[in-house]
């Protein structure tokens, strides 16, 4: 089976870098992605991707990275569930990334270990 994803999108906001319990670094973003077409509207949407980013590419990203930023992530699909306060479930579809390139000025990439 494949399981990959490419995005290029705009961060829709600062990168927060937190911690597990045992010191793995987390980011969790958010990527504004423009569709390729207009609507029949003729505006062109824009879809809201979660992704979450792991160990030296979370580090990096929250270092170098700001709202606005333009960045690649190359990564596979997961999804998971949880059962909420309200005792309700709730499903969460995400992207988990395995590299990140940077898209303006100079660019690097950053490549997960996992």
């Amino acid at each position: 089976m494949i399981n990959q994803v490419i995005l290029v999108g705009r961060l829709t906001k600062d990168p927060e870098l937190r911690y597990t319990a045992d010191g793995k670094a987390v980011v969790n973003v958010t990527l504004a992605v423009s569709r390729n077409f207009r609507n029949a509207d003729g505006i062109i949407d824009t879809d809201f991707v979660n992704c979450t980013l792991w160990r030296r590419v979370a580090e990096n990203t929250a270092n170098y990275c700001r709202k606005g930023s333009i960045i690649g992530v190359t990564g596979r699909i997961q999804t998971r569930n949880y059962e909420n306060q309200d005792g309700k479930r709730v499903y969460v579809t995400e992207v988990v990334a395995e590299s990140v390139r940077f898209m303006g000025g100079k660019t690097v990439e950053l490549l997960g270990t996992y």
